[in-house]
């Protein structure tokens, strides 16, 4: 009978050597990504899974940590290293362009599939779901440029209502004051939006009385 003797501590140190050298980090934007290689390597023609290949064609810089610098928008790249972990799509409140824009640049296929699809889908859905809401602003002239060149985020100019000019005890008129009208495309409002809604609309109504609009 032959007796083997087994060097437990050196099996041991080997064992974690392997878990280890499963692990990539990768600094996207700034921020890090805890992976592995089974999870990259799921789209075997991405750059992800070319990125971490011994024989690599990629060039690809890493910073004092170790991790991969990769230049691009770590908000983006989360829903795509997702997908790889687990096959399903989760935004969390991203854009699909945002993230297809990712998809492509990583060239992983199936995702970009999906994306596509679901871009399509959204854009043929009805858009009865969504409402415009009004909100009213109220200035002086000398303010009327500046803020309807800063709107932004979705928001329009509609209507400017003229609410008269201020008269001082010295027998002087300050600037003319304004109510300006502004809107925007979103979901289901709620009920305050509603009600500066509804408020909007009947300024608007007035305001175009008084023009003769």
């Amino acid at each position: 009978m032959t007796t083997v003797n087994v060097n437990t501590r050196k099996s041991s140190n080997l064992l974690k050597k392997q878990g280890t050298d499963q692990w990539v980090k990768l600094n996207v934007g700034g921020q890090y990504f805890l992976t592995t290689k089974t999870t990259l390597s799921r789209d075997p023609n991405s750059f992800l899974s070319r990125l971490i290949q011994e024989d690599c064609d990629l060039i690809s810089d890493r910073d004092e940590t170790g991790a991969y610098l990769i230049d691009r928008d770590p908000k983006y790249f989360a829903p795509v290293l997702n997908y790889l972990r687990h096959g399903k799509l989760v935004l969390d409140g991203v854009s699909e362009e945002g993230v297809l824009e990712e998809a492509e640049f990583y060239n992983v296929t199936q995702l970009i599939t999906l994306l596509k699809e679901c871009i399509n889908l959204r854009d043929q859905r009805p858009q009865t779901d969504k409402k415009r809401v009004y909100r009213v602003l109220q200035c002086r002239e000398q303010e009327l440029t500046q803020m309807i060149s800063t709107l932004s985020d979705g928001w329009r100019f509609e209507q400017l209502i003229s609410v008269g000019t201020q008269y001082h005890s010295n027998y002087s008129f300050d600037n003319s004051e304004f109510l300006c009208v502004v809107s925007k495309e979103c979901g289901t409002s709620t009920g305050r939006e509603l009600e500066l809604n509804d408020r909007a609309k009947v300024l608007q109504q007035k305001g175009s009385r008084i023009l003769g609009i």
